[in-house]
């Protein structure tokens, strides 16, 4: 056999739009590879719900390759020591790859890979997946080159791929290692490419013209949402196709869907410029303000602060391995400012809990609603209007928090103001926002604290937001619960 292509598959589970793929095999054979890496799945951000959702994506890319000719081949172990093996038995001609804006583990790995390449001197080329930019230098024309990308033909999966002989494509494991903990997701969306396509066709034809207003909504926006988010983690989806689908409808409903799938590269594209944002602050003055409380830790987690359309969230987010953005936005504002604990570990916790957890977006909104980009207006939202809002009947924290069944809907958002035994939350609500909110103001107040803002600005800030500089935005109202640019990001 001569010397194979091999196309590493990640985060790209699909064989339309797949460029390295149709590349690869204009070069000679391929052999497509999924490594299923224990190392990785061992990381504090990694959950068998995750998995689950990719191994059912991994058996239908075997059969559409198979289809093509070549089954997905499947190793598990560390990813250089395969390619090593590879190399070493029948030779690699060449290693095609999409680009992956991945956590600190992938990209610590993938500098791992290219030493590896580049000692053996296998050529390896990836290729973006998504409207990131890889070494930019400017954020200048970042929307422009965006629009450039997702405009591109869409790549066709190639006509056929030469079987391999003698290579076993082996099995696809039913876990990656064997201490990722249980974490039941019964009501979990089920992996594939195929699943994907019809949630986008289902979407277009039918949900789009009540998207706007059943996004903010859990009653809502389960049903009314595009539901994309995890096929487009995973690369079942590619972004391209999505777009220029979705673009050839129209109403206002695909309009504003059409935005957020430019707000998810504008956010990716902040970790690709400083993956360390995923562990530390953006701005220096931010950094060990907040304190581990591990009991507090564990009943947010648990959705049992006290807070009914808190801990409703938690619960329905544990069930389904995802909730819409605004209810994420609200967890994480509640754990940041009423709890006040660290945003890596509450987190961390979330990042578990979505399916279609994407570090890029994660860890910048995780950022974002604690207040530690210091670019955003401070947004502290009240957990109690939020119920009031967007379940004033209480139907919502019913079905999610059986033991308020009972509760009287006037009272179903503060059951504690009912008298009668009925437990008072973790923390005060109104005490603990006032009490962030002065602390925030006095950090951001510090002499010195714009400078840094103003860097991070320059380096991260959306250009076609149109935010002004930070010094002149300081004489702005302080925003609870409401104010400027609030960025939706339902999926």
């Amino acid at each position: 056999m001569s010397s194979p292509q091999i196309v590493w598959f990640k985060r790209d589970l699909r064989v339309d739009d797949h460029r390295p793929l149709l590349e690869a095999a204009a070069h000679g054979p391929v052999l497509p590879l999924y490594v299923v890496e224990p190392e990785l799945w061992q990381q504090p951000d990694a959950s068998e719900r995750q998995w689950l959702f990719c191994r059912e994506s991994l058996l239908e890319l075997r059969q559409a390759l198979a289809d093509l000719g070549q089954p997905l081949v499947v190793r598990s172990g560390d990813v250089v020591r395969v390619l090593e093996r590879a190399r070493r038995q029948f030779g690699i001609d060449g290693l095609w790859s999409h680009e992956e804006t991945g956590n600190g583990w992938t990209y610590q790995r993938d500098k791992r890979v290219g030493a590896w390449a580049q000692a053996n001197g296998i050529q390896w080329r990836e290729i973006p997946q998504f409207g990131v930019t890889r070494r930019m230098r400017s954020r200048n024309g970042w929307a422009k080159r965006w629009e450039a990308q997702m405009a591109e033909p869409i790549t066709p999966a190639p006509a056929g791929l030469p079987a391999l002989e003698g290579i076993d494509p082996s099995v696809i494991p039913e876990r990656p290692c064997s201490d990722l903990l249980s974490d039941g997701c019964p009501k979990r969306q089920n992996g594939g490419r195929s699943i994907g396509l019809g949630e986008l066709r289902d979407f277009l034809q039918h949900r789009t013209p009540r998207y706007p207003r059943a996004m903010s909504s859990p009653n809502t926006a389960f049903t009314g949402c595009s539901r994309l988010s995890a096929y487009l983690t995973w690369g079942c989806l590619s972004m391209r196709e999505v777009l220029q689908t979705s673009r050839t409808c129209s109403g206002r409903g695909v309009s504003s869907f059409v935005s957020r799938l430019h707000w998810h590269c504008h956010f990716i594209q902040k970790l690709e410029d400083q993956p360390a944002i995923e562990f530390s602050d953006f701005h220096p003055f931010m950094r060990g303000i907040r304190e581990m409380d591990a009991e507090r830790l564990r009943a947010w987690s648990e959705g049992r602060t006290g807070v009914p359309f808190v801990d409703a969230c938690m619960r329905a987010l544990r069930a389904h391995g995802w909730i819409n953005f605004r209810m994420r936005a609200m967890l994480m504002s509640f754990a940041s400012y009423n709890l006040w604990l660290p945003w890596r570990d509450s987190g961390l916790h979330l990042a578990r809990q979505f399916v279609d957890y994407e570090p890029g977006i994660h860890w910048s909104q995780c950022q974002m609603q604690s207040g530690s980009t210091s670019i955003n207006t401070i947004r502290i939202y009240n957990p109690i209007k939020q119920g009031m809002d967007h379940d004033p009947e209480g139907v919502f924290i019913r079905q999610w928090c059986p033991e308020l069944k009972e509760v009287p809907t006037i009272h179903i958002h503060e059951p504690w103001m009912l008298g009668g035994g009925m437990p008072a939350p973790i923390v005060d609500v109104t005490v603990s926002m006032q009490q962030a909110k002065d602390r925030i103001w006095a950090i951001r107040r510090s002499a010195g604290f714009d400078r840094h803002a103003d860097a991070i600005q320059r380096m991260h800030g959306s250009r076609k937001a149109g935010l002004k500089p930070t010094t002149r935005r300081r004489q702005q109202k302080r925003s609870v619960d409401g104010g400027v640019q609030q960025l939706s990001l339902e999926l």
